[in-house]
């Protein structure tokens, strides 16, 4: 008899300030705004109050913004969050804390090529596209093989819900359901894809 499917319902975090004004956040660390506080109670409260399967545990990204999403979930669910660093956002290395127009002019070929979608495009010298597939996939596989048949809130950033589902575009404190053994059965793309945009 076969092992029922491990659930994946991947959160993006609640807004923070950079979110409000457009900055690009990769691996920087600003924690949530007061919306992005009533973001997460909402869907908080939202997944205590559906029926159904009970969720199993909540994994979440170590940085503040979705540690503090998680911490609010887990409050509400009675559960315990696991940090795991390989869900962190995209590393933009020196883009960190930019808004779009001051990336424009200071590093203009890079973002074009990066907004095109070339999947080996570092921004600001920090993680490409395919490495940041590679690591989540990772991620899922682990999570797959530790946690098979469980139902998990994995809490993470718009980057890496684009790098496991192509073409998804969450809100903040949206989700989006999948099984992590569909996700790791895939093989890690190297393609441009259209959809992929800013971090």
């Amino acid at each position: 008899m076969s092992q029922p499917g491990t659930q994946l319902l991947l959160v993006r975090h609640g807004q923070t300030a950079w979110n409000a004004v457009g900055r690009w956040q990769g691996f920087g660390d600003p924690g949530l705004t007061e919306l992005g506080r009533e973001q997460a109670q909402g869907l908080a409260t939202r997944l205590r109050n559906e029926s159904g399967l009970p969720w199993h545990r909540i994994i979440s990204s170590d940085l503040k913004r979705a540690h503090e999403t998680a911490r609010v979930l887990a409050a509400q669910l009675g559960l315990d969050v696991e940090v795991d660093r390989r869900l962190r956002e995209l590393d933009v290395g020196e883009w960190t804390g930019l808004t779009h127009s001051e990336i424009k002019d200071r590093d203009p070929e890079t973002l074009r090529d990066f907004e095109a979608g070339e999947p080996s495009t570092r921004p600001g010298n920090g993680e490409s596209r395919i490495e940041i597939r590679i690591r989540t996939r990772e991620c899922v596989q682990d999570l797959a093989e530790r946690y098979s048949g469980e139902r998990l809130i994995v809490v993470t950033h718009l980057g890496v819900i684009r790098a496991l589902i192509p073409g998804s575009e969450p809100e903040n404190a949206s989700t989006i359901l999948a099984h992590a053994e569909e996700i790791a059965a895939r093989d890690v793309d190297a393609v441009r894809r259209p959809s992929d945009g800013p971090f």
